[in-house]
């Protein structure tokens, strides 16, 4: 699953994988240290992630004497990657901040929260980040950072069309339609490429009403080729791209990151997009504005949600020192302060509300993606099976709306790869 920023390059943390020192996860004196993988969410050297790690880590150490804080810091290239290497290698970390947890919690390898929180901080969680941490009904994943999406759009361009933006999908046609006019490029940007496909179909799953529930049904279920799925890629194919609103680039062969540029630079006149895109369309002076995702015939259902998590591994035991670790990490000063520094959502009510309270200009711009959490779905990340259903979607997605292609024979291969992937891994 691709991570919350767009792009992210490598930068590696200085700190080794070093082997764990003596000690124990009780209360007692001896010396701990608890090594740390985390994923960076900077785009350069001078905003990595490492450098909130390590301040977080001197600022623990200084008010406890026994315990160390070894941090290695990866990108979203890698992390994931390393994480599974440590692991296989018999060398977990006590902690890992990647992308997926499922895997490691179904192999019996993970801490639940409720061995390492504070009832206070557990409590503190938002409920609906939480449950999506649940591997069958205990919590293993732990959500460290979240994103949702919205509709972004062209201000100047909207403005010389005399449009409004949509709020629902005959609309948004018809914008499109109306920009084409004008000669954008890009009226409806619609990034079905194998860098992030799985996000903007659920997006367009999630807004298409008639029981449209995307790719699961309550009880977790795969229904990716509902009738109400089937109806949502059959009106793209017709309506958008079929009239060639979607730009010179076949949305099965656009990226995300592409888009996000293609905003940047003026050429787009709506699209799909999370908080990172502010940054990179107000760098290049594009004057947006944000609304939520239309639905068929007015707002969508939900919002995609996207989250981030952290596990504790049991191999070294120190659950104790690992819980005392994460209770400052998630105190409301700090998540605050990460999520402020990376233009993400925080993860917990405390620091949610105050964000939401908040008139700094920074917090404001973040105050639509907020808006849309509480009633967010995220992907079924608690089935096992994901992994493997994400990677056929960002695959395969895109011929279902391709000249000649037929979206529900699309959809019902991929519901039949879901269901037997979905058996075999028991998620």
């Amino acid at each position: 699953m691709r991570r919350l920023t767009a792009g992210t390059i490598a930068v590696v943390s200085a700190l080794g994988m070093t082997a764990v020192l003596g000690g124990c996860g009780s209360t007692g004196s001896s010396d701990v240290t608890l090594r740390i993988v985390a994923a960076d969410y900077g785009d350069s050297a001078a905003n990595s992630s490492k450098k909130y790690w390590d301040a977080l880590a001197a600022q623990y150490e200084k008010q406890h004497s026994g315990v160390k804080i070894e941090v290695s810091v990866y990108s979203w290239n890698d992390v994931d990657r390393k994480v599974k290497e440590m692991v296989d290698a018999g060398h977990a970390p006590d902690l890992a901040q990647i992308g997926a947890y499922a895997d490691y919690a179904a192999a019996g390898k993970l801490y639940p929260a409720s061995d390492l929180l504070s009832i206070r901080t557990q409590a503190d969680l938002l409920s609906q980040l939480a449950d999506a941490g649940e591997w069958k009904h205990t919590q293993y994943g732990i959500p460290f950072a979240a994103s949702t999406r919205v509709l972004f759009y062209n201000k100047t361009l909207f403005a010389k069309a005399n449009l409004t933006p949509p709020t629902t999908w005959a609309e948004l046609a018809a914008d499109a339609k109306a920009l084409k006019a004008q000669g954008v490029k890009y009226p409806y940007a619609l990034p079905l490429g194998p860098e992030e496909a799985q996000a903007e179909t659920m997006q367009w799953l999630l807004s298409g009403g008639n029981g449209g529930s995307g790719y699961t049904d309550d009880v977790g279920t795969y229904t990716i080729d509902s009738a109400a799925n089937v109806a949502t890629f059959t009106w793209l194919k017709d309506e958008l791209v079929g009239k060639d609103l979607t730009g010179p680039v076949a949305p099965g062969k656009l990226n995300r990151a592409d888009a996000f540029a293609a905003f940047a630079d003026g050429q787009v006149g709506m699209l799909n997009g999370h908080p990172t895109l502010i940054q990179q369309a107000e760098k290049k002076g594009v004057k947006f504005g944000m609304v939520p995702m239309p639905g068929r015939t007015g707002k969508a259902r939900a919002s995609m949600g996207v989250a981030d998590w952290m596990m504790a591994f049991r191999q070294n035991g120190h659950a104790d020192r690992i819980g005392d670790f994460l209770d400052f990490v998630y105190s409301e000063k700090n998540v605050l302060d990460f999520s402020r520094k990376y233009g993400l959502l925080p993860v917990t009510g405390s620091a949610s509300n105050a964000m939401a309270a908040s008139d700094a200009p920074a917090d404001k711009a973040l105050q639509p993606f907020l808006e849309q959490l509480p009633t967010s779905e995220l992907y079924p990340v608690g089935k096992t099976s994901w992994a493997a259903i994400s990677a056929a979607v960002k695959q395969n997605i895109g011929q279902a709306v391709a000249p000649g292609g037929n979206p529900a024979a699309v959809l019902t291969r991929l519901e039949s790869t879901a269901a037997a992937a979905d058996s075999s891994s028991a998620g």
